[in-house]
């Protein structure tokens, strides 16, 4: 870490927790109605009530709100399946793109309403503008609104105390997409078409290339089938290429709320890699803070729901500390590179060689710092959108993303699961401490009890058990090994972060690891699903029993949870239930390859 390394993460932290608290004050008078903005879209609001038949002053017991959150999203994945289907007799598919295979649409309708975003496919040679605009940026939108409902249902179940309802889903849902989640993407997609990002429904172009590219081409016959000679090989001839065709599409509107939805999932194959998607530092940068603000701005909000504001800066303290430390360690492990090709440079003009960082897979524009931020930044939060190439990290920098997503993505984390997540952790430390001075537990005015402790436990064992379960059937099936590009420790670790993505609803991948095929397909959509909806449930439980709960008061053996022993306490909490689940299988996968790298093998 250099001096201009530390002030661009310093700059960075600073401007998103400023940008947090105006936000998180917005939020708050969104979810009361006390916001201008309310008022003025009252009419709009109240005749999308009346269409869907919705009585927007009945609230809901956690049941009544967890059917209608999982109706809601099981209707999403059928219509997205459909549609990924028939695209190719609908409009808006000037490439004439033909359907999805029915794993494919499957795994991609379960990806993007379980806001993982998981693409194994090119999104320009695949889907369609309708498909992008319709169906994947529609749940964009709805599957972030559904994390953030979920949290504000769960800050409900602690703020209330004997009600038995957290809330209506249906106003909820409508107000976070109407008022925040609409009106900031269409500030973000202005200001990203202003770096260049494109916006269009042009057709794909054809432009000539500054150079002549020629490649070996199979011989094909009269009926398109390969020719081959006496010996059965492939006879191939020199092709010239002298065009290339350029994507086009209505890509800034996706982009926008990719990011602030924490989704991820790119219009081009290149993602935020790609310069149509991501043209300059300041869009870089940009999109980095639409990650995270919404997250970091749900801790904030937290603690004025409850009354009590130090609650949510102690809890919003605990995830900037783990982000800085986390991106400290990443930008090093790169800027250190890999030994053994440093030492090969002994040319000592050879100044970014001899440095020892490792540049490969990354973009230029943006270098090893901005890279570090933004592979941080994407797997800190459910986003899973890339700048540069995690394959290509070296191990230790490869297990910091990893690390994050397995430990529930709740450093920061998505829209709204990041919050709920951390929460979680956070009554798993006051039971742990309570348990050590012989307390009952207790958490912002409220006793947690066996009931509570039964729905933290599912989640936070779910996830582990479908990433190390389904890594498991990956390495012990022909179908699993299949995929693998790279044998070894390398190749396990492409696994392990392939089902940490996936059920942990990140996205993002190794890249090395073949995974559109039917065993992969539907394996991970199993974990996509799974480890979005079956935390929800458990969460939305705990909100009604805390609602239901009275408020105690503070007396002296009340454990502080608003200062910086409970942010250690809390951030311990975290690391420990990591570090006992996942530890053995690191060890395999970037541990292995590590003391490989050391060793110059």
């Amino acid at each position: 870490m250099n001096s201009n390394n530390v002030l661009q993460v310093g700059l960075f932290i600073v401007v998103l927790l400023a940008a947090a608290v105006p936000l998180a004050r917005y939020l708050a008078a969104v979810m009361d109605g006390s916001s201008c903005v309310v008022r003025l879209g009252g009419p709009l609001e109240r005749l999308l009530y009346r269409i869907a038949g919705v009585d927007p002053s009945t609230e809901m017991g956690w049941k009544h709100y967890a059917i209608a959150t999982i109706a809601f999203n099981v209707l999403g994945v059928g219509f997205l399946y459909v549609l990924l289907r028939v695209q190719g007799w609908l409009p808006g598919n000037p490439q004439q793109f033909g359907p999805m295979t029915v794993d494919g649409a499957f795994n991609t309708a379960v990806s993007f309403v379980s806001n993982t975003n998981w693409q194994d496919y090119t999104p320009e040679q695949t889907v369609s503008y309708l498909t992008q605009m319709l169906g994947l940026t529609v749940q964009n939108f709805l599957s972030a609104a559904t994390g953030i409902v979920v949290v504000i249902a769960l800050m409900r179940g602690f703020a209330r105390h004997t009600a038995q309802t957290i809330g209506n889903f249906w106003v909820d849902i409508t107000r976070v997409t109407l008022y925040v989640l609409l009106p900031m993407s269409m500030i973000i997609a202005a200001l990203l078409m202003s770096q260049g990002v494109i916006q269009n429904f042009k057709a794909y172009q054809d432009v000539p290339t500054l150079q002549t590219t020629t490649y070996a081409a199979p011989k094909l016959d009269a009926q398109g089938s390969p020719v081959k000679d006496a010996k059965g090989n492939p006879v191939t001839v020199d092709t010239p290429v002298k065009t290339q065709t350029i994507a086009m599409g209505p890509v800034a509107s996706q982009e926008a709320i990719k990011m602030l939805g924490t989704n991820g999932g790119g219009f081009f194959n290149g993602n935020s890699a790609h310069p149509f998607e991501n043209p300059t530092p300041f869009s870089n940068f940009l999109q980095m803070l639409a990650i995270l603000v919404i997250p970091a701005a749900l801790a904030l909000l937290f603690g004025r729901m409850i009354g009590d504001r130090k609650q949510g800066v102690a809890v919003l303290a605990a995830m900037t500390i783990a982000f800085g430390v986390c991106v400290v360690g990443e930008i090093s492990a790169e800027q250190g590179g890999n030994p053994a090709l440093t030492a090969l440079h002994v040319d000592q003009s050879a100044n970014a060689l001899q440095s020892g960082g490792n540049a490969e897979g990354k973009e230029t524009r943006f270098g090893i710092a901005q890279s570090g931020i933004f592979t941080v930044a994407t797997t800190a939060a459910s986003c899973g959108a890339v700048a540069n190439t995690h394959d290509s990290l070296t191990p230790i920098g490869g297990l910091y993303p990893m690390l994050l997503m397995q430990l529930g993505e709740v450093i920061f984390g998505g829209v709204g699961s990041g919050m709920y997540g951390m929460l979680v952790f956070a009554l798993l430390a006051v039971f742990v401490a309570g348990l050590m001075i012989g307390r009952t537990p207790e958490y912002v005015g409220k006793k947690i009890e066996a009931y509570e402790m039964k729905m933290v436990s599912i989640v936070v064992l779910l996830t582990p058990l479908l990433v190390l379960v389904g890594t498991s059937i990956a390495v012990l099936t022909e179908a699993g090994k299949a995929g693998i590009a790279n044998p070894g420790a390398h190749g396990f670790s492409e696994i392990l972060y392939a089902f940490s993505s996936a059920a942990n609803n990140n996205g993002s991948a190794f890249a090395g690891l073949t995974v559109s095929t039917p065993f992969y397909n539907w394996l991970t959509a199993i974990a996509m699903w799974f480890g979005r909806f079956g935390t929800i449930i458990p969460v939305l439980a705990i909100a009604g029993s805390l609602a239901a709960k009275k408020r105690i008061g503070v007396t002296g053996g009340t454990l502080p949870t608003h200062g910086p022993l409970f942010v250690v306490l809390l951030l311990g909490t975290v690391l420990l239930v990591g570090a006992l689940t996942y530890v053995p299988a690191l060890a395999l996968g970037p541990g292995v390859e590590h003391l490989m790298m050391m060793g110059a093998h």
